[in-house]
């Protein structure tokens, strides 16, 4: 219960600071994504530069299957507009993006971009930027 608590002033906290237009938890208790998820990691958007990546810098994007869409349906749902700030993950979380665009940078690493329709796994211990670059709402969950 304390875990679960600590994640939720985390997220109200992030809400805050980050300006969140809405947030809504459904009725149905939260599902794990299926371990398919973490079998691709994705290519940055601009090339080479020569950065070592340690596996708490790599952001998975891939699109769900229908299943992992059903699955991704249960949990909360997150939205914010369009801004930038830097978030760290204290655990793992995977997200089914429904609408918007961003651009999450990883301290240790190349810019990802991340779309409607795309799941992303965000791995534990990494730091980043977000950049809304399109309002963006998103069904989210941490491991």
């Amino acid at each position: 219960i304390l875990e679960a608590m600590q994640k939720i002033s985390l997220v109200l906290a992030f809400m805050l600071f980050a300006g969140v237009n809405s947030w809504t938890v459904p009725s149905s208790p939260f599902t794990r994504a299926s371990a398919s998820l973490r079998s691709r990691a994705v290519r940055p958007l601009r090339g080479g530069g020569g950065t070592v990546m340690s596996d708490a810098d790599k952001i998975i994007v891939k699109k769900p299957t229908e299943k992992e869409k059903e699955i991704a349906s249960n949990w909360p749902t997150w939205q914010c507009g369009v801004s930038k700030f830097p978030w760290s993950y204290d655990s793992r979380e995977t997200c089914l993006v429904l609408e918007g665009e961003v651009i999450v940078t990883p301290n240790k690493g190349e810019p990802v971009k991340i779309q409607a329709g795309d799941m992303a796994v965000f791995p534990q211990g990494m730091s980043c930027t977000w950049d809304v670059t399109k309002a963006i709402r998103k069904h989210y969950n941490f491991d």
